[in-house]
């Protein structure tokens, strides 16, 4: 049935020359169907789009790096290697033994299937290795996810490497470098989880944010740091909003909801505020 209403309005858009009339009606009639869920990092040089749950994952995987004080560029190459490795999902098979985001294989010393499945530490050991690598943060993306992957495909480089403009696009927008760039376009959640928003922010932003301050369904985040820290705790809360249940995150004259992206607005906040759903 949907193919035939797609079809019908696709020939009456032509029959009407075409461009204009089906630019009228294609707003109209996404809403009708509704857009699927998905999150787009947007970026000086263009944008890139991942369903919320390679979104979660990314997160995971850039909080870790914030956490742990590194470079953008070092989460620029662990996405475009987790991109390859599992297209950013936490798999529980692969290939032999591989698991996980990274595809990390208990029988090379990477840990145990446990702990491999676990993104935190997953990521942990993906970065354990890659800062091992002379020159990681110059040398070619895809040469030193091969160095630290050591896959068995000669042309898992090359592989890498083709992820670099999306992996660098939701980079430099969880790490708050491009701010308010990470936009979800989510269903509105009905049910939330305050508590897992409060430890994981204290988690991954600690260093950087205050004691969460929670009021009925809000809360929010002191920022002790700078404003592009203060951003990454925004995109991060952004990119969980599916999972923890939150209406609205606020930052920095800026505000975003899941049906509405990100507008500017006029309320003054000191601290990144989520409101949760009731």
């Amino acid at each position: 049935m949907r193919r035939l209403v797609i079809a019908a309005v696709v020939v009456a858009a032509l029959a009407f020359g075409g461009t204009k009339l089906w630019q009228a009606l294609s707003k109209p009639f996404g809403d009708i169907l509704g857009a699927s869920p998905q999150c787009t990092a947007t970026i000086d040089t263009g944008s890139a789009s991942l369903t919320p749950e390679q979104t979660e994952n990314a997160a995971v995987i850039t909080a870790v790096a914030v956490r742990r004080g590194l470079p953008a560029r070092a989460v620029t190459i662990a996405l475009a290697t987790a991109m390859q490795e599992s297209k950013l999902r936490n798999l529980n098979y692969g290939d032999s033994d591989s698991l996980g985001l990274f595809q990390q294989r208990p029988s090379m010393g990477w840990g145990t299937a446990a702990q491999i499945t676990n993104p935190v530490y997953s990521a942990n050991a993906f970065y354990n290795a890659l800062i091992k690598i002379q020159g990681y943060q110059t040398r070619p993306i895809g040469e030193v996810a091969q160095a630290v992957q050591h896959s068995a495909d000669v042309s898992s480089g090359p592989s890498y490497a083709q992820h670099e403009q999306d992996a660098r696009a939701f980079a430099s927008t969880m790490t708050g470098y491009s701010p308010h760039g990470l936009n979800c376009q989510l269903e509105t959640p009905t049910t939330s989880h305050p508590k897992t928003a409060t430890a994981e922010v204290d988690s991954f932003f600690g260093a950087f944010t205050g004691t969460a301050l929670t009021h009925g369904t809000t809360a929010t985040f002191p920022i002790t740091g700078t404003p592009t820290q203060g951003w990454s705790v925004a995109a991060y809360l952004v990119a969980q909003a599916q999972r923890i249940g939150i209406l609205q995150v606020s930052w920095d004259g800026w505000s975003w909801t899941p049906g509405g992206g990100w507008k500017q607005s006029d309320a003054s906040t000191v601290g990144v505020v989520a409101l949760m759903a009731g």
